[in-house]
């Protein structure tokens, strides 16, 4: 019966197979729809945070050169919107040298955006700013 048996290793190999393209548009779909974000208040974020935000709604002016440059949203952590909605600005770190790993990250017009984010882990979990 050597007809079954190759019979049986196709429909497993079929099966293992439609798992394996189920399993990859689960994973797809789910990087795809951010998580629900906590909140945190704005009186709540660091004195760091707190300047950055005002100065996002004057306009600046900002610290750093790439402050106010197009947030990719590759980690797809925020809602999806138009590739150039978000932008980021640097939240200063006592005692770093560098940009360090603080971000504001807001979402629609740049003086009176839609909504911000904050980050303290260099863009691995943002809370949304409640004013």
């Amino acid at each position: 019966m050597p007809g079954v048996a190759r019979w049986r290793r196709n429909v497993r190999g079929l099966a293992l197979l439609l798992c394996l393209a189920a399993g990859i548009a689960l994973t797809a779909s789910a990087r795809s729809t951010p998580p629900e974000l906590a909140d945190v208040a704005l009186a709540d974020l660091p004195k760091e945070a707190r300047d950055v935000y005002a100065l996002v709604g004057r306009g600046g002016p900002f610290a750093f050169d790439r402050d106010g440059i197009a947030f990719g949203n590759r980690e797809k952590l925020l809602p999806a919107r138009a590739r150039d909605y978000y932008h980021e600005y640097t939240v200063r770190t006592p005692g770093v040298k560098s940009r360090g790993g603080r971000r504001l990250v807001c979402g629609g017009p740049p003086t009176t955006p839609d909504a911000c984010y904050y980050s303290d882990d260099h863009y691995r979990s943002f809370r949304k700013i409640r004013p």
